[in-house]
């Protein structure tokens, strides 16, 4: 049987909002509510990476799993690598990458991720959904090109990765969701790799897997979740988990 665990990096010092992690919504932390959706799939061991002692804090005061990386990894792929090999868990085949700043994300879609990234013997996989006109020029809202219709399909190859379209319409372009699923081995190679110049100048650490010839399957999901990247975003999303509460 193919096993998979989740990996969830988190730290302190995000740029545009600063301790993000530990923000509150209803009395629970960001960290804790990704936590918890990792938990929810039941795929396998959930582990929150991080550098920061006060996040590993408050992982483990709720009964979570966390485990303390270097502070000075330059992303989260980086970072989750560092984590896997400090765990030494024996006959892992795909590790998750979910995002720490996504509470909302459909735990059916990152069901969906893995067993058709298994199924598809992907050696690297993410999500995205439809993208909405409004997000076309929002340059916070990364979009995915793929080589087919993955509504149709459900599942395609990603062509380029971008964070604007301006006035340009292309087919089978897509909202790209910010989860990964790696086989072990596709991880290994992605962090040995140098950023390439495409990933630096548009920080979208998915570019230096394009970059140097390795496939990036596109599985589509079906809901949009809201991710957390500005004081705003946190507002929006605080008033929504707070009114479903």
């Amino acid at each position: 049987m193919t096993k998979t665990i989740i990996l969830i990096p988190s730290r302190l010092g995000a740029l545009r909002l600063p301790n993000k992690p530990l923000l509150k919504i209803n009395n629970k932390s960001l960290i804790n509510y990704v936590y918890e959706v990792g938990q929810s799939t039941n795929i396998g061991e959930v582990y929150v990476a991080t550098g920061d002692q006060e996040i590993l804090n408050e992982v483990q005061k709720n009964n979570g799993k966390g485990i303390l990386t270097n502070k000075t990894h330059l992303t989260g792929t980086d970072r989750i690598f560092e984590a896997y090999e400090k765990l030494n868990i024996n006959d892992v085949d795909y590790i998750i990458n979910l995002q720490g700043d996504e509470p909302l994300i459909d735990i059916n879609d990152i069901i969906k991720l893995n067993n058709l990234a298994i199924s598809n013997n992907s050696e690297m996989a993410t999500l995205a959904c439809k993208l909405e006109s409004k997000n076309s020029k929002n340059e916070s809202v990364v979009k995915v090109i793929c080589n087919e219709n993955i509504e149709k399909n459900n599942f395609s190859t990603a062509k380029s990765f971008l964070r604007s379209l301006g006035n340009k319409k292309l087919n089978n372009t897509y909202h790209h969701i910010g989860i990964y699923i790696y086989k072990v081995s596709a991880l290994k190679k992605f962090v040995g790799l140098n950023q390439s110049q495409n990933e630096k100048a548009l920080k979208l650490e998915q570019l230096r897997a394009l970059d140097n010839n390795m496939k990036i399957d596109v599985i589509f999901a079906n809901s949009s979740p809201i991710g957390v990247d500005t004081h705003e975003d946190y507002l929006e999303i605080k008033k929504l988990m707070e009114y479903k509460a």
